[in-house]
């Protein structure tokens, strides 16, 4: 007799998630909404909210797309500060002014101080044992993976920028050597390598923006 088929068939691999039009975007309902969420999203935070911060904001809320994403993200690092809390108050301020910006900073702030106190308080005795300096160790792994991953996931959006793909990964290569090879102040880096591809940009821009002014496809920001 013939096998029967297999009731069991192949899973398909996950199609990915469509790019977000402006026109298609969501807005935060209320300074509420606004400290629920950020306090959501730092809570889920373990080893940085930078893993957790996009996939929030722009797959499962909708409140910016890809490309902005990745432009307000660069805005919030080179500020003084921590970068996510940066963003959540340029977000924040975006929709509901000064209070909007305070209330994503209070939902980014207040639960997990609390939270971190209790832990510090906790931690303290067990600090110096080689169990919590291997699971700190691990913890760390785990943190640069997912920061990776989410900087993989990013790269699609370059495919936008004014600048061009090809530049675009040439400038995050030399960034990433000269502060992780070279070990050059980060500064300087900052200074030198973003000035340089601010000044690239807006030169970009302005050919797209003049008579008869193109970029090649994908190259609008």
């Amino acid at each position: 007799m013939p096998a029967e088929p297999s009731s069991h068939r192949p899973s398909l691999p996950a199609a990915p998630i469509p790019a977000l039009a402006e026109s298609e975007l969501n807005q935060p309902a209320s300074r509420t909404d606004l400290f629920i969420s950020f306090t959501l999203l730092a809570l889920q935070g373990f080893g940085g909210v930078l893993a957790i911060v996009q996939r929030e904001l722009v797959e499962k809320k909708r409140w910016m797309t890809r490309e902005q994403f990745v432009e307000e993200w660069a805005v919030a690092q080179i500020m003084p500060g921590p970068n996510v809390v940066n963003l959540s108050m340029m977000i924040g301020g975006r929709y509901f002014g000064l209070g909007g910006a305070l209330a994503a900073l209070a939902g980014m702030l207040a639960v997990p101080t609390v939270i971190v106190l209790l832990v510090a308080v906790a931690f303290n005795s067990v600090a110096e044992t080689e169990t919590a300096r291997g699971a700190l160790r691990g913890m760390g792994a785990v943190a640069a993976g997912l920061i990776t991953a989410t900087g993989l996931k990013l790269m699609a959006a370059l495919g936008r920028n004014a600048m061009g793909l090809p530049v675009c990964v040439a400038l995050a290569t030399f960034t990433f050597l000269a502060i992780a090879v070279l070990r050059w102040p980060l500064g300087w880096v900052l200074l030198g390598v973003g000035g340089s591809a601010c000044i690239y940009a807006w030169v970009r821009l302005g050919a797209q923006s003049g008579p008869g002014g193109t970029l090649p496809r994908g190259g609008a920001v």
